[in-house]
């Protein structure tokens, strides 16, 4: 009788967990891809009153790039982690959606608009990421080409340098034009340094950790090994100094500090990293001028005779001004004035989001971005192997530091750097850079739980 019975329940097909992500994944990429869609539909009813089909259309095409981007993962990397390729995703489609809205207020509604750019970028790096998950099928391969990446990485700095290839834009010079193409090279050169750092500290980690003198309960290292770290302070300081790039500089300098404390465990490291950061700043603020400049915007921005002064606070007020405009829950997508404060669609992407969507909306894509770098430094932690766990942090701060540098420079806690927002400001190299970043976490998670591990008594 019971065996008759057993017989006759039908028997559940057991879902394995990688299937299970890869549907959570799918249905949060609807998600992302529906509110999108949502965004730009409230931007063109809010701004024209009407609909048009066009870029809702691109954006549909988009979606469609990141669905076989799931596809691909669902055969290459089914161990992949499940949010970053949704968060990534729905980050790019507001950015997109605001970029849209500026336009439209700026008569800039054609195929040269800068909405339309960040499409084609957009598809671009989608483009890129689908490459690097095919073809990098196992992350420590990467460790093979740790100074290969180092090389690329600073010949990528250089490149602004050369001339004839480096132009200036906006009193920096960290941009090369090709044609009619212009680029920013510092944007990969990030993903390279971090596979670089990752890769030489787990050579020097003993050397860097073990050894020095102990002042005060620290452990500080000798004179011969500090080297390593004199020569990113000075790179730093050159990149600010010759480029007149002051965001980027630290973004480097920042990520070496932080990888040299993850890779060591040493707080030395990081006090000595921080007196190096206030020495720069002082001899950045003594001798360059622009790098004097922002701190006097920063700390007199409403100041009448800086507000007015050429190059001075004007931007930096307008950009709070916006803020404070927006309130709580924001004047609507397509309703609010974001395009009266300079380079809206970049530099001050959030202070544009901010007023449209108020500061619900603004702590809703800061949780965006606090979930994407926790599952990166999550990513990190289950690493079975120093690279992993260094080039999975490294890359997970990346995103941080930027993200922490511009909406403080927006909101005047910090001076302003001039660096971009990811996934979300108008920019195709940092778009590019980024969503490399997203795919090599991607591959990092797959990878990671896909080696054994070792259990104790077998």
């Amino acid at each position: 009788m019971s065996t008759q019975l057993t017989a006759s329940i039908p028997r559940l097909k057991r879902i394995r967990p990688s299937q299970r992500m890869r549907n959570v994944e799918l249905a949060l990429l609807l998600a992302a891809s529906a509110i999108n869609l949502a965004a730009l539909m409230l931007v063109q009813l809010g701004a024209l009153g009407s609909i048009d089909l066009g870029p809702l259309s691109l954006c549909g095409l988009l979606a469609v790039l990141v669905l076989a981007i799931h596809i691909a993962m669902r055969f290459v990397a089914p161990q992949a982690d499940a949010l970053i390729l949704p968060i990534a995703t729905l980050l790019n489609g507001l950015g997109i959606a605001e970029i849209y809205r500026i336009d439209i207020a700026l008569g800039n509604t054609g195929w040269d608009s800068l909405a339309f750019k960040q499409i084609a970028w957009s598809a671009l790096a989608l483009g890129g990421a689908f490459a690097v998950i095919m073809l990098i099928r196992q992350h420590r391969v990467l460790q093979r080409y740790t100074y290969v990446a180092g090389l690329i990485g600073v010949v990528l700095l250089l490149l602004p340098m050369v001339p004839g290839l480096g132009i200036e834009l906006n009193g920096a010079r960290v941009w090369i034009q090709i044609g009619t193409l212009t680029f920013q090279p510092g944007e990969i050169a990030k993903v390279a340094l971090a596979i670089f750092f990752a890769g030489y500290l787990v050579q020097a980690r003993d050397t860097l950790s073990m050894v020095g003198r102990t002042f005060l309960g620290m452990r500080f290292p000798r004179g011969r090994d500090l080297g390593p770290i004199l020569v990113i302070w000075a790179l730093s300081m050159g990149v600010i100094v010759f480029e007149r790039d002051l965001g980027t500089g630290l973004l480097f300098f920042g990520l070496f500090l932080v990888m040299l404390y993850v890779a060591t465990g040493r707080l030395s490291w990081v006090m000595l990293g921080l007196g190096l950061v206030a020495i720069g700043a002082v001899l950045a603020n003594q001798f360059l001028p622009y790098v004097h400049d922002r701190f006097l915007n920063w700390t007199n921005a409403f100041s009448p005779a800086i507000y007015d002064e050429n190059g001075g606070s004007y931007q930096l007020v307008q950009g709070l001004f916006g803020l404070a405009h927006g309130g709580l829950i924001g004047t609507g997508l397509g309703q609010g004035m974001p395009y009266i404060t300079p380079v809206s669609q970049s530099d001050y992407i959030i202070a544009s989001l901010g007023e449209e969507l108020g500061l619900i909306g603004v702590f809703a894509i800061l949780c965006l971005y606090l979930l994407l770098v926790g599952r990166g430094l999550r990513i990190g932690f289950a690493g079975h192997d120093d690279f992993s766990k260094l080039l999975a942090v490294g890359l997970a701060f990346v995103i941080a530091l930027q993200v922490f540098i511009v909406v403080g420079g927006v909101t005047r806690v910090i001076p302003l750097t001039g660096l971009t927002t990811p996934f979300l400001a108008a920019g195709g190299s940092s778009l590019v850079a980024n969503w490399m970043i997203a795919a090599l976490l991607l591959r990092l998670s797959d990878s990671i739980r896909n080696e054994p591990r070792l259990v104790v008594g077998q």
